[in-house]
């Protein structure tokens, strides 16, 4: 009896070294892949990391590079790049240029016809969007003097910035969509109000190119 305990008692530690063999044996193997794991995990965050750093350098450098060139535009052309932006009309959010018109070079005194003389601007102004930016948005603003209420003036505004739309849309092919005319009244004067000079520099239409 006593060697029947004994040979069970064997039995049992031998089964028990094989079973932690195999434990032991599982584990390691377990380790392995987990440090494995780990290992492709700390190499995915680096270049995931490296990616950011380069995303954020090229967004600085951008950054950087736009307000270079918003520096000395005027305060509406700012506003127009906010506004752009805003409503998700642009794919690289920058400013490109603006360009104005003088009311009395564009249109005949109190009239909202265009001149030969800004139909041959605005002719000028198209072949350089479709030679030199293509794809871009454009906000055409209406701008007058103070002369007359302040409804009047945003009406005439209006006006005009939207007839140099339709002209640049039927006449060059420019996609209204991607124009936008909107007017200032005489709230964003560029000279003195108080001078017969002054009141003609502030009647213009500015076209600001984005993109």
């Amino acid at each position: 009896m006593n060697r029947m305990w004994s040979i069970a008692a064997l039995s049992l530690v031998i089964s028990g070294c094989a079973t932690k063999g195999f434990v032991n044996e599982q584990v390691s193997g377990v380790n392995k892949r987990m440090d494995g794991q780990n290992a492709e995990l700390n190499s995915r965050i680096d270049r995931q990391s490296q990616e950011l750093s380069r995303l954020y350098s090229g967004l600085d450098g951008r950054l950087n590079s736009q307000q270079s060139a918003l520096e000395g535009t005027s305060k509406t052309a700012k506003e127009a790049l906010e506004r752009a932006v805003a409503a998700g009309k642009l794919a690289e959010g920058k400013f490109i240029y603006e360009t104005s018109l003088s009311s009395q070079i564009a249109f005949p005194f109190e009239g909202n016809t265009l001149t030969d003389q800004a139909k041959k601007a605005l002719d000028e102004f198209a072949e350089r969007i479709k030679t030199e930016n293509r794809n871009v948005y454009i906000e055409i603003q209406g701008h007058t003097d103070n002369s007359g209420p302040d409804y009047t003036n945003l009406k005439i505004g209006e006006q005009r910035a939207e007839i140099v739309r339709r002209y640049l849309a039927m006449k060059h092919g420019i996609a209204l969509h991607r124009m936008n005319a909107i007017s200032y009244g005489e709230s964003s004067p560029i000279a003195d109000n108080k001078t017969r000079a002054g009141r003609i520099e502030n009647r213009r239409v500015t076209l600001v190119v984005l993109k």
